[in-house]
C-alpha cells in the first residue's frame, strides 16, 4: 500500500529513461567544480579502472586450470539441478551487468567514473562467457528465468535514470551475487566453481566500490519528489528480492543453507553499502530501518517455523514490524561492526 501510494505520487517521474550518449562529445566533462568529497570519490574509481587493469584473469586459461587441478567436475547428483537453476540467475545477471556496466561508460561524464564502468564492463564480459562455459559443462539449456528474478533484471535495466541503474545493479544484485558466492564456497559444493568465485568475488567488490563512489553524486542533485520516486523504487526491489528466494527456497534447502541466512547475509552486504553511500550525503529518508524491519516481516511470513497456524505466523510478523526486535538489533550490530570500512 505504502510503496504503491509513493509510485502513484511520483507517477511523472516515470518516463523511460532515453540515453544520450549519441548527441554529442561533452567538451564540458570537465569544467565543473568538485567539492572536497567529489574530489576523493573521483581518485578512487580512477583506481578502480587501473586495478581492473592489473588484476584482469583469462577466463579461459583460469577455468581450464581448475578442470585439470580437481580432474573435473565432481558435484553431488541431487544438487545438481539446484545448483544449475540457481546459477541461471546468476548467468543473465552478469549479461544484465555487462550491459548496464556499457551504458553507464556511455553516459557518465566524469573521466574517472567512466573508466571504472569500463572496467566494469570487461570484468562483466569475462564473467558472462566463463559462466556460460561452466554451465554448459552442466549440461545447462539457457531458459527464461523465474519469474522474480525475471523482474529485477527487467526492472533495473528499463530503469528511469542512472542512479535506479546503478542502485539496483551495483548496490543490490551485486551484493546478493556476492552473497551466494560466500555461501557455495562456504559449504565447498563443487571445487571447479569454487575455485571461480574467488576470481569472482574480486571483480564484484570493485563493481560495488563504483557505485558507493559515484551515486551519492547523482542523489545530491535530486529534487525531494525524485528522492521519494528513488527510495520507493529501491524498496520495491528489496521486495521483489524476497520473492525471488521465496520462490527458490527449494533449491536454497538441497544446496544446504537456508533461505533465511542466504536473505540476512545478503541484506547486511546490501545495507552496508547503501551505508556507505548514505554517509556522503546529509541525513535523509531512513531506508536502512525501513528495509530491515520490512524483511523481517516477510521471513516471518514466508519462512517462520510456527506451527500454530495462520493468524500466529502474522502476529510474529506484524511484531518483527513494528518492533526493534532481536533479529533487527543483530542487523543493526552487524552493520555498525562494518560501518567504518570505506569502498576504495
Amino acid at each position: 500500500m505504502i510503496l504503491r501510494a509513493a509510485r502513484w505520487a511520483t507517477k511523472p517521474l516515470h518516463a523511460r529513461y532515453t540515453p544520450s550518449h549519441f548527441s554529442s562529445i561533452p567538451y564540458d566533462m570537465f569544467d565543473r567544480a568538485r567539492t572536497e568529497k567529489e574530489v576523493s570519490a573521483a581518485r578512487k574509481m580512477e583506481g578502480l579502472y587501473h586495478k581492473g587493469q592489473t588484476k584482469a584473469w583469462d577466463g579461459k586459461a583460469v577455468l581450464e586450470g581448475l578442470i585439470e587441478e580437481h580432474g573435473g567436475i565432481h558435484l553431488a547428483p541431487e544438487q545438481l539441478e539446484p545448483l544449475k537453476r540457481i546459477f541461471a540467475v546468476i548467468f543473465w545477471g552478469e549479461l544484465a551487468a555487462w550491459k548496464v556496466a556499457s551504458e553507464l561508460a556511455l553516459e557518465l561524464e566524469p573521466l574517472e567514473a567512466k573508466m571504472a564502468a569500463v572496467s566494469q564492463a570487461h570484468d562483466e564480459a569475462r564473467h558472462f562467457y566463463v559462466l556460460n562455459d561452466y554451465l554448459s559443462l552442466l549440461n545447462y539449456e539457457p531458459a527464461q528465468l523465474p519469474g522474480s528474478a525475471h523482474q529485477i533484471i527487467d526492472q533495473i535495466l528499463g530503469a528511469n535514470n542512472l542512479a535506479k541503474k546503478i542502485m539496483g545493479m551495483q548496490l543490490m544484485v551485486e551484493p546478493i551475487a556476492l552473497t551466494l558466492f560466500q555461501l557455495v564456497r562456504q559449504r565447498e559444493l563443487e571445487p571447479v566453481l569454487c575455485g571461480l568465485l574467488e576470481y569472482y568475488e574480486r571483480d564484484e567488490a570493485r563493481h560495488v566500490a563504483l557505485g558507493v563512489n559515484f551515486l551519492p553524486q547523482l542523489l545530491r542533485r535530486m529534487s525531494p519528489l525524485e528522492l521519494a520516486d528513488f527510495y520507493s523504487w529501491q524498496l520495491r526491489m528489496f521486495m521483489i528480492q524476497l520473492r525471488g528466494v521465496k520462490e527458490m527456497e527449494e533449491d536454497f534447502r538441497a544446496l544446504g543453507f537456508t533461505p533465511e541466512e542466504a536473505i540476512r547475509m545478503g541484506e547486511v552486504k546490501q545495507l552496508q553499502a547503501a551505508r556507505l553511500v548514505s554517509a556522503q550525503l546529509p541525513p535523509g529518508f531512513p531506508v536502512e530501518e525501513l528495509v530491515t524491519r520490512f524483511i523481517e516481516f516477510r521471513i516471518a511470513l514466508d519462512f517462520s517455523d510456527i506451527e500454530e497456524g495462520r493468524r500466529a505466523r502474522w502476529q510474529q510478523a506484524i511484531r518483527a514490524l513494528m518492533l526493534n526486535n532481536a533479529r533487527t538489533r543483530d542487523i543493526q550490530n552487524q552493520l555498525d561492526s562494518l560501518s567504518t570500512t570505506q569502498a576504495a
